[in-house]
């Protein structure tokens, strides 16, 4: 019986690579993004077309339709989370794995001149939206039977553990999902679900894109510089490591944030 993986920020990016490695190795995925733009925001979403796409590439992979699904649903929402937690429940009778991948960015001027629309929405969604699914999420991992493998799983950021100037809010959610995965790795305690992220740096997506126009750069690419694999990051790269640490192979790992940054931590 396949294995059943919950992803947001599923659209595009990390989320959908997560979900396309999943699907490759035999897991059932239920795709998530809110498929709308941030009025708040002055850059683009993930849209709808694009969580289909991502839905049929990873079915190819998969062998065909029928274990992998898209579905709308705003993590900042908690409501919208149990009732996505719901459906996968519903589909496939349980739930093995919650891979909260949804971020935004916003900044590029003090924290103090921030707008607070945009503060709000960096805030609610990366800190936020994986508070929500963590809460949705972990009582459906701890309904499977003992002996359970169950995996929570979240991206962080090097901007957890760095002073970005002009991020600050990005820096501040970022941190505390680093946070809360520690704390969620004691309470979780001997129940078979672990509480695992990642930390990318620079990595090849629309938000570093974003990025880049906030600090006046010509493009993602100038922050190929600072990491010491002196390239961007492939969101395929980081996707590997959270499907190892969905797997079995991470049952001894629990409360870690692990870099996976071309050494920019170093």
């Amino acid at each position: 019986m396949s294995r059943v993986a919950l992803v947001t920020g599923a659209a595009r990016g990390i989320g959908g690579a997560t979900v396309r490695a999943l699907a490759a190795r035999g897991w059932a995925v239920l795709a998530v993004d809110r498929c709308a733009d941030d009025p708040a925001l002055p850059y683009r979403l993930g849209r709808r077309d694009e969580l289909d796409q991502v839905v049929a590439d990873a079915s190819a992979v998969a062998g065909g339709p029928g274990s992998v699904h898209a579905h709308v649903a705003d993590v900042r929402d908690p409501a919208a989370m149990t009732e996505a937690v719901a459906a996968a429940e519903r589909r496939w009778g349980g739930l093995d794995a919650a891979v909260a991948v949804a971020g935004v960015i916003a900044g590029g001027v003090p924290l103090w001149e921030m707008p607070a629309g945009q503060l709000s929405a960096v805030l609610d969604t990366d800190l936020g939206g994986v508070l929500s699914l963590a809460r949705a999420a972990i009582p459906a991992l701890l309904r499977r039977p003992e002996p359970r493998q169950g995996r929570f799983l979240a991206v962080a950021s090097a901007a957890a553990t760095r002073g970005l100037p002009m991020l600050a809010a990005y820096c501040a959610a970022k941190a505390g999902v680093a946070g809360l995965i520690r704390a969620l790795a004691v309470e979780l305690g001997g129940t078979g679900v672990t509480a695992n992220a990642v930390s990318p740096g620079s990595t090849d997506t629309p938000m570093l894109a974003e990025s880049a126009r906030l600090y006046g750069l010509p493009g993602a690419e100038s922050f190929a510089a600072q990491q010491p694999a002196r390239r961007l990051l492939k969101p395929e790269e980081v996707a590997a490591a959270l499907v190892w640490l969905a797997g079995e192979g991470s049952s001894a790992m629990t409360g870690a944030v692990v870099p996976v940054d071309g050494g920019l931590a170093l």
